[in-house]
């Protein structure tokens, strides 16, 4: 089947935060949407389809999970990345953010260190902060337009922390962690029994010439040291459901999490949730290959494009997923200056890079899973202010 990501769907008025919330996080409603990390696409129709079946049965009462999530992500798992995880080794959990705050509950004090990778997603920070942990940085090296990572400073880090954060793929960079740096990094945080949380979202994303690899696959001492979260939602586009779910092939510390878990009822999907996910790994994989070509098509768009027509711009191609960090450096202005060139000059709403931490100021993220008429119209834009200001 030839799907179509070229419609535009109207997505203003249906609670829709990446439009809907524009006047609560810009000021204005008046932009072009190309920030917050869901697309503009359709979702598979195999996932529609299960959905409307179950609403159309008109009774919404308590529910166990569906029999085929678990197999699903079994499966998908194998087929897709070569892991073999046993069914009784995954759990539910109604979010990646939350998950981080339920592991940074169980498994540390009020003040323990928690070391992550800046310029990385900036909830790390947040929810570290929010628990009362301090954050510790290793900060990611720019090297040849990829992200690096500084292994001295990375252990030196890492004797200091209980919890490591680890963003695979990383975001907003997209780079895909080679299994030698996962490697390196699991024998560091084993050497200081830091526990890894492999925050692995991005995963059924890489692009061409790119294989993800799960942390845990790198050998027993990661498998044994680590809690891997996942979910369907960037790839599938349904993040509203709300489906995560973690892995832990550690039987001492699956139990501990899900001991905390099931206490709170928090280890309980809801309806919708575990019914979408099945058939998304049963049904999905051809709308996520020519999903994933459309994409990279618009990356190669824009790459060209601001070749040509803005070439004091750069961005960091991404090896997976749909986000790119637009560099802007060379423009030479301030993260203030950079946010209202963006927002009221160019009317097109974008991440600020200093969100994401140490790293990210001069940068901007944005989200190209949008069809190449919505690029086309966000890149003009720019290039209108771009004129201007040169």
């Amino acid at each position: 089947m030839k799907y179509n990501f070229d419609e535009s769907v109207i997505r203003h008025n249906t609670d829709c935060i990446k439009y809907d919330a524009l006047q609560e996080f810009y000021g204005t409603e008046d932009l072009l949407p190309m920030w917050i990390a869901d697309m503009d696409f359709k979702s598979p129709p195999c996932v529609t389809e299960v959905l409307r079946r179950r609403v159309e049965h008109e009774i919404y009462g308590y529910s166990v999970v569906n029999a085929q999530w678990k197999p699903a992500i079994v499966n998908w798992l194998l087929r897709r990345h070569g892991w073999h995880v046993e069914e009784y080794e995954i759990g539910f959990v109604g979010g990646i953010v939350p998950a981080l705050a339920f592991v940074l509950e169980v498994f540390t004090e009020v003040g323990d260190k928690v070391l992550m990778q800046p310029p990385v997603y900036h909830p790390y920070n947040f929810v570290t902060r929010d628990m009362q942990r301090e954050p510790v940085i290793n900060p990611l090296l720019l090297v040849d337009g990829q992200y690096q990572i500084d292994f001295d400073d990375f252990e030196q880090k890492a004797s200091q922390c209980k919890i490591f954060f680890l963003c695979n793929p990383h975001n907003p960079g997209g780079r895909v962690w080679t299994p030698d740096e996962l490697t390196r990094m699991a024998q560091i945080c084993v050497r200081h029994n830091v526990l890894v949380v492999s925050d692995e979202i991005h995963c059924d994303m890489p692009l061409k010439g790119y294989k993800h690899t799960p942390f845990a696959m790198v050998g027993d001492i990661a498998a044994q040291n680590c809690i891997t979260l996942m979910a369907a939602s960037k790839t599938f586009n349904i993040a509203g459901l709300k489906s995560s779910y973690h892995i832990i092939h550690n039987t001492a510390l699956r139990e501990q999490f899900a001991r905390y878990l099931r206490h709170r009822e928090l280890d309980t999907a809801h309806l919708f949730a575990t019914e979408a996910v099945a058939a998304a790994y049963t049904h999905g994989e051809e709308w996520l290959g020519q999903m994933l070509e459309y994409v990279e098509a618009n990356i190669d768009y824009m790459q060209e494009y601001i070749r040509v027509h803005m070439p004091r711009l750069g961005m960091i191609r991404p090896q997976a997923s749909y986000l790119v960090f637009l560099d802007a450096r060379a423009l030479q202005l301030s993260d203030e200056e950079l946010a209202r060139f963006f927002i009221q000059e160019a009317r097109v709403a974008v991440n600020p890079g200093a969100l994401f931490g140490e790293g990210g100021s001069g940068f901007v993220r944005m989200n190209l899973g949008c069809p190449r008429s919505t690029l086309q119209s966000a890149l003009h834009r720019i290039k209108v202010a771009y004129d201007k200001l040169l």
